[in-house]
């Protein structure tokens, strides 16, 4: 089978009017708010050096901060003045997905625009502007007859670089709930499927080169004084912007939107429980790829309707305790806390993904490793591999405490990287997942918390205080609760990462679905 016979191209050409749509408004909307903003700044600090030296030192030092790191700072300070909007106006607004992304987009639009800008006016030859003056232009009538269009060239080649670096940025916005192309790029890494990642970047990289040439036309034409060029230019650029939001914009918004982290067993359950809802007759669709702290506070301010979480995640990191308490006892604790902010924990799927420390078989045999107790003896000649979120939860710090663990290096790695990375030695420990299918394909071993230093992670469903009393919701998921064992889901992880035709996360969902929809409807 050739590469582009991969029916995982067919399955992403159809998300891509959805992404593409998403993409192009998002990146539309920050690069005009940056120019928005830019262009008059720029103009107004052209003749005073202290003003101009000052920012175009902030533009750099934003330059200089990672995107990703950039759009997720948004969000927290988003949702804290939407609450304080909330107390003081009585009205909110919503800080997920959108508003970060575009904020944080024109920020990184605005170095260009702005060096350009303030380079192509200082440019104009004085003389010029001593003719103007003698001719008895004023200072605005000079600015807007002579300075403007003759720096116009330079102005828009800022534009240009502006506008590539806006598009290819908000391929990262996709942790913080906003729909792009890079959505292809987060659940090809995170299921292995390297068709959407290629599709994704290709997708992300001739947009930006189209985008690109529309406006080097626009300012060949403005060098040239070519009114056709410039024309033709924005027509361009209106077709291309018309084409892509068309679709997006016709299609009626979704009733329910389902959350999901950031690895593959999320993207398989919010697409079973979107199936589910679509089954029952509702309109449903995912934000995927987003961070634990994002995704609940998404939930608790109604961003999103539904998703899976885990029980001693909530409990240890959400609600940084540090005490480790029995399964029920936990449970019954876990649904006190969250009814206090009107979070619903509807039930428990009837699988635990517990964290655990994960090496090769044959090593831990060689070595007498069965449980964490015997690694801590052998650990500072060792390295240890976790995924972004690991070494910074209090699992993590629980378990040095209660083994005195100390490795010899520690590294951060993409989850499924993980797995091929501890079986071929290139590190000695992951912390993996207990339901993850990895484990078995690598004939990894888990080894034993005797000391009980990791909670519980029983996967529970939870409900926005908004669908508390959602009734259509609770009966469309009711068949899921308890019906998941640990065998079906370690099966389904594995088949998402499996990179074969038929791993997509919602051919996976279905399949679990066929697995246990008869029992659960049985159930009901």
């Amino acid at each position: 089978m050739s590469l582009f016979s991969d029916p995982r191209w067919s399955e992403a050409l159809a998300h891509l009017p959805d992404y593409l749509g998403n993409h192009v408004r998002v990146s539309l909307t920050a690069l005009a708010l940056g120019l928005l903003v830019s262009l008059p700044l720029a103009i107004a600090v052209r003749n005073r050096r202290i003003s101009r030296g000052v920012l175009l030192g902030l533009a750099s030092i934003v330059q200089t901060v990672p995107g990703l790191a950039l759009l997720a700072l948004f969000y927290p300070l988003l949702l804290a003045l939407a609450a304080l909007s909330l107390a003081w106006f009585g009205a909110g607004f919503s800080a997920f997905g959108f508003l970060p992304a575009v904020l944080a987009l024109a920020l990184y639009s605005m170095l260009p625009v702005l060096r350009n800008t303030i380079t192509g006016l200082q440019g104009v030859d004085p003389a010029i502007l001593e003719a103007a003056q003698g001719v008895g232009m004023t200072a605005r009538q000079s600015l807007f007859m002579v300075e403007l269009p003759l720096a116009l060239p330079m102005m828009m080649a800022g534009i240009r670089t502006a506008a590539v670096w806006v598009i290819g940025t908000a391929t990262l916005s996709t942790p913080i709930g906003q729909t792009s192309l890079g959505n292809y790029i987060f659940a090809g890494l995170q299921t292995q499927n390297w068709v959407f990642v290629l599709f994704g970047c290709l997708a992300a990289a001739v947009l930006a080169l189209a985008v690109d040439q529309l406006l080097a036309l626009i300012e060949t034409g403005l060098r040239r004084r070519s009114r056709l060029r410039v024309i033709s230019g924005g027509i361009g650029i209106a077709a291309l912007v018309a084409a892509t939001l068309a679709p997006s914009l016709a299609r009626s918004p979704s009733s329910y939107i389902v959350g999901a982290k950031t690895f593959a067993e999320q993207y398989v359950l919010a697409a079973l429980i979107a199936q589910r809802l679509r089954a029952a007759g509702l309109t449903a669709s995912s934000r995927e790829g987003l961070g634990s702290n994002v995704i609940f506070d998404a939930l608790a301010s109604g961003d999103i309707d539904v998703y899976v979480d885990y029980s001693g995640t909530l409990w240890a990191n959400q609600f940084h305790h540090t005490d480790i308490k029995p399964r029920a006892e936990l449970l019954g604790d876990l649904t006190a806390t969250l009814a206090q902010q009107k979070i619903t924990l509807l039930g428990e799927l009837g699988f635990e993904n517990a964290y655990a420390l994960v090496m090769p078989r044959q090593r831990a045999d060689a070595l007498g490793i069965h449980s964490i107790a015997d690694l801590s003896a052998h650990a500072a000649t060792m390295s240890m591999a976790a995924d972004y979120e690991f070494f910074s939860r209090p699992e993590w710090a629980g378990l040095r405490e209660a083994y005195g663990l100390s490795f010899r290096a520690q590294r951060q790695m993409q989850p499924d990287f993980m797995y091929a990375a501890v079986a071929s030695g290139e590190v000695d420990v992951i912390a993996g997942y207990t339901s993850d299918g990895l484990i078995a394909k690598y004939d990894l071993v888990v080894l034993d918390d005797p000391r009980h230093a990791i909670p519980p992670y029983d996967a529970i469903v939870l409900i926005s205080p908004k669908r508390a009393a959602d009734q259509a919701l609770r009966s469309a998921l009711q068949p899921l609760l308890g019906h998941i064992d640990i065998a079906d889901m370690r099966e389904a992880n594995l088949r998402a990462a499996g990179g074969d035709g038929a791993s997509s996360p919602d051919a996976v969902a279905r399949w679990l679905w066929d697995k246990i929809g008869k029992t659960g409807a049985q159930k009901q």
